[in-house]
């Protein structure tokens, strides 16, 4: 039994014997070791600090970082890196640059995204003379393909991996142990040029067409193609999207021609919210939490008096509300989602003060035990959305015998 153990383990040793080494700094090591550790011909990533001054160990990095803010130090900050292990028979040194430029923003300077730092900056450690030719090579190329596509210099540090420690356990396959609902990295769009992929962007990358897009409220989700929360995002929400609120996908990091993002997108999904061209705020990430996700939309959509209604279960003064009188053939939907809630013809003057339906449409609606104010009631909300509608009584008309007193002025009308 002991032979073919020992068989194993030379083949094992073998093939680590025949694997290069390379040092990446991506930014934020979390989103770098995912996508790097998906390629084929990748035996192992690993997270790490490189190419500093200093001990290396995350609170002592971090501090360092502040510290060079306000001129304490000269000494040189580590990048957070992740050391990749590769089987050149399987995968070339190329091809893995080619996947280091594409999934990540190398013109940034010190920064990746959000975070921000020398300790965030993007690197190419190398462990040999041949790999830091091919290095210099590949940024030139990438180069060419950046500026035809309207992007700035490359800042990308490429040298000889001078020393290197290995990060803390909680930061190795940190998006697996911790999913977070989003892809931690999205690069400019541009592929790196190969035989098959000519030095510019695809159509598919290319920023929308601002004269396909409402100027005056937007919603983009910036997307990336190989983001499986990208994907559930499609199937959970826009897939049965019925809001007001025009909504667009793209493929390109960058925003349509003339608008602006407040600060570059660092993740996928991310779905901002732009007025009048200009972002007003974004949702970053996925992980199926609707009720969530509307009521970010919600707060931009609704007014004060809708807002305290739907997300504090607020009540109007009887009598003040909307649709009150509303008579005409038609739908009451979410004023966020535009999911339908009631027909008109389920509508009847109970005398409250308060639109009253003796029944929903199917599925339109959740229940919850209402135990505030000293008393037991049946609340409504909006399956849709979640947002506050009112409450269900057992005092209503037939054919139900119920009667759902709701808030008028989180209803939207939507005449026949």
């Amino acid at each position: 039994m002991l032979k073919p153990f020992l068989f194993l383990g030379l083949l094992i040793m073998t093939t680590f014997a025949n694997a290069e080494t390379i040092v990446l700094g991506m930014g934020c090591f979390w989103g770098a070791e995912k996508r790097m550790s998906e390629l084929s011909g990748v035996i192992d990533v690993e997270s790490g600090y490189a190419n500093g001054e200093i001990e290396g160990r995350y609170e002592a990095i971090l501090a360092h970082e502040r510290a060079l803010r306000f001129g304490m130090t000269k000494k040189r900050n580590h990048a957070e890196v992740v050391k990749v292990t590769f089987d050149p028979a399987k995968i070339s040194l190329e091809t893995v640059l080619a996947h280091f430029w594409e999934n990540h923003d190398p013109t940034q300077g010190d920064r990746q995204g959000n975070d921000i730092g020398s300790n965030y900056r993007s690197a190419i450690y190398t462990t040999n003379d041949a790999q830091l030719e091919v290095a210099q090579r590949s940024r030139d190329v990438y180069q060419a393909a950046l500026t035809k596509a309207g992007f700035g210099p490359i800042t990308t540090e490429i040298a000889p991996l001078t020393n290197y420690f290995r990060a803390e356990e909680y930061h190795q396959d940190y998006l697996k142990k911790n999913p977070h609902g989003y892809c931690g990295l999205g690069g400019t769009g541009v592929s790196f040029p190969t035989a098959r992929a000519p030095a510019q962007a695809t159509a598919a990358h290319e920023p929308l067409d601002p004269k396909t897009l409402h100027f005056e409220r937007q919603l983009i989700v910036f997307e990336a193609e190989d983001c499986p929360y990208c994907k559930r995002f499609k199937a959970e929400v826009l897939d049965q999207w019925k809001s007001d609120v025009p909504v667009a996908r793209s493929l390109s990091a960058k925003p349509p021609a003339g608008w602006t993002l407040e600060k570059t997108l660092f993740a996928t999904p991310t779905i901002v919210l732009f007025e009048n061209g200009k972002e007003v705020s974004r949702y970053t990430g996925w992980n199926g939490d609707k009720v969530r996700f509307w009521k970010w939309l919600g707060f931009h959509l609704l007014t004060p008096e809708q807002q305290k209604i739907a997300f504090e279960q607020g009540t109007e003064r009887p009598g003040t509300g909307s649709h009150l009188d509303e008579k005409r053939p038609g739908t009451f939907v979410d004023p966020i989602t535009g999911a339908p809630l009631f027909r008109s013809d389920a509508k009847f003057n109970s005398g409250t003060g308060w639109p009253s339906f003796f029944q929903p449409l199917p599925g339109a609606l959740t229940e919850h035990v209402d135990l505030s104010h000293g008393m037991r009631r049946i609340e409504v909300r909006s399956a849709s959305s979640g947002i506050h509608l009112g409450h269900v009584f057992d005092d209503g008309p037939p054919p139900t015998g119920k009667r759902y007193c709701i808030n008028g002025n989180v209803l939207k009308f939507v005449p026949d």
